[in-house]
């Protein structure tokens, strides 16, 4: 006797072959439906992209950071998304647990994040490559700030011919609505136990003495993006990189000829520059996905989550939902 869940199952196994069947029958092209069982488990598991031969044994890993870094999940439509930080580490550390992976690919497409993800993530990069595995970043659409500042901490940097990458510098970003409070007839009227504990409140104008204080932070974090960018960047000096550090921009072509990068290839080019280094001629070329995460190549884009700005290839880490102030290695003009 079938039980209730085995009679649903095969009525939907039913409705669908009929549904099939009459669609076929009127021309139209069959969808498919298929039933399989899957795992609860979110576990990272690992996608053979490509196989050079089937006697090859070393494998090159191919990890990805795209979005905006956050030190936070990102927020999205259906649940809850990635952790940037913790989903780089989970990665790292597969790639350096397994005897077989030689190597990886970091593949970066994103405008940048927070100061302290950046760091974490540079660190987590750093700490990596105390296995002796080499890590060659190459850049995509855009790598700029935040990713720029994670690449500095790879072997070495690759770049699209038409990657944007550069934007070196810190911005701190707060917001002023007393002009709408004045508006609707709302003052604010904060209590606090010193001068500056309400420092950065969008409740009320900003005074001089705090823009400065401000301005001593930024600064400060300015200097440990100068000094990340001078250690992964030996060719340049301390004067050359603040000469570059100016928040602008560049080019693939203007960023190989001052020197934040190595060379202007793609992703099959890095994949041979990591087995010359690690010494192999066939090599297994793999990702770490998610449970219904598949993705059938290394062009294959993560899933969009609720903020991404397409035509711009950024998306917005969420700050409207922040009262207080942020310091961001980004380039995000057109969210900030």
């Amino acid at each position: 006797m079938h039980t209730a869940s085995s009679r649903q199952l095969m009525a939907v196994t039913v409705y669908a072959t009929a549904f099939g069947l009459l669609a076929g029958m009127a021309g139209c092209a069959q969808p498919s439906l298929l039933i399989t069982p899957v795992s609860k488990r979110r576990d990272l598991v690992e996608t053979e992209l490509w196989r050079e031969s089937w006697w090859a044994l070393d494998k090159i890993a191919l990890i990805s950071v795209t979005g905006t870094l956050t030190n936070t999940h990102r927020r999205q439509l259906w649940g809850e998304g990635e952790h940037s930080v913790s989903l780089l580490l989970e990665q790292l550390d597969k790639a350096r647990r397994d005897r077989l992976v030689k190597g990886v690919v970091l593949r970066i497409s994103s405008p940048g994040g927070t100061v302290v993800a950046s760091e974490l993530m540079h660190d987590e990069i750093t700490h990596f490559k105390k296995s002796g595995k080499p890590i060659i970043a190459v850049m995509m659409d855009v790598a700029t700030s935040g990713a720029y500042y994670i690449a500095c901490a790879c072997d070495e940097i690759l770049a699209q011919p038409s990657t944007v990458t550069g934007s070196i510098g810190v911005i701190m970003q707060t917001f002023d609505v007393t002009g709408t409070m004045n508006l609707v007839g709302v003052k604010s009227d904060a209590i606090t136990s010193g001068e500056f504990k309400d420092i950065g409140s969008p409740l009320r104008k900003m005074r001089p003495e705090e823009r400065e204080l401000f301005q001593h932070v930024v600064n400060d974090m300015y200097e440990r993006f100068v000094d990340v960018v001078v250690e992964g960047r030996s060719d340049l000096d301390e004067a050359a990189v603040r000469r570059l550090a100016d928040g602008r921009i560049y080019t693939a072509t203007q960023a190989l000829e001052a020197g934040l990068i190595d060379r202007i290839a793609n992703l099959r080019e890095a994949v041979g520059m990591v087995k010359e280094r690690i010494g192999s001629k066939r090599i297994r070329f793999v990702t770490y996905t998610r449970p219904f995460g598949y993705r059938p190549n290394y062009y294959a884009q993560t899933p969009y989550a609720i903020g991404d700005i397409n035509l711009l290839n950024i998306d917005v880490p969420g700050w409207p939902y922040h009262t207080t102030p942020q310091f961001l290695y980004i380039w995000a003009p057109g969210a900030y």
